[in-house]
């Protein structure tokens, strides 16, 4: 059995619909986390339409399924206001469903056009970083808060500082951006230090807008 994570990102109080949406095409259900976007009001960009309140939706589906959750989900935003949102789905390599004997593998074929960039810094630190993304080319992100899990006494956490409170940073680009956002990312002063933050990217699939075509 083959999984996908589709990941939207939508205002704040509507991710209900979403999995709402979700659901009459198969989806079990859904996770929806708080954030806040990034992005000047006056720009169009991808993961932040502006600085209010986000929801961002986590829907795991069978790959069977996902292109039918995927339609409803846009179908359900098509009397929304022009950039509603966005939608996008990950590979899951491996499931392992709590409480279950056992889990699955899926397999990755498909090519992806975006990448997502996840940046995990010291809170405080998401805005510079987006400030010095945007330099490279991207053209907006969404922050979602975090706090590191370590018990009193540790002292790193992947190699960085126990600092209570973290910013997680997701940043959407075009493929040919992404090395660029990165390099402009891990340059920046504030980062410099060792141990300050943490960044990945993932392919992403399956991207679409939300809202009036």
């Amino acid at each position: 059995m083959s999984y996908r994570l589709i990941i939207g990102i939508v205002p704040h109080n509507t991710g209900d619909e979403i999995v709402k949406a979700a659901a009459k095409a198969g989806a079990r259900g859904g996770t929806i986390l708080m954030g806040t976007g990034t992005a000047s009001s006056n720009v169009l960009s991808l993961l932040g339409f502006g600085s209010a309140g986000k929801d961002v939706v986590l829907i795991l589906v069978d790959e069977e399924i996902k292109n039918a959750v995927i339609s409803e989900i846009v179908e359900s935003t098509q009397t929304k206001k022009k950039s509603y949102g966005v939608l996008w789905s990950l590979n899951v390599s491996q499931l392992i469903r709590c409480g279950k004997e056992s889990g699955g593998k899926t397999e990755m074929n498909s090519v992806a056009d975006h990448q997502l960039i996840t940046l995990i810094v010291n809170k405080g630190y998401a805005e510079d970083a987006m400030a010095a993304a945007r330099t490279a080319g991207a053209r907006g992100g969404t922050i979602i808060n975090g706090r590191g899990t370590a018990k009193e006494g540790d002292e790193k956490f992947f190699g960085m500082e126990i600092v209570p409170e973290k910013d997680i940073l997701l940043i959407l680009v075009a493929n040919d951006q992404c090395d660029a956002v990165i390099e402009a990312v891990k340059n920046l002063p504030c980062l410099q230090t060792p141990g300050s933050g943490i960044t990945f990217c993932a392919d992403a699939h399956d991207f679409t807008s939300l809202g009036t075509k």
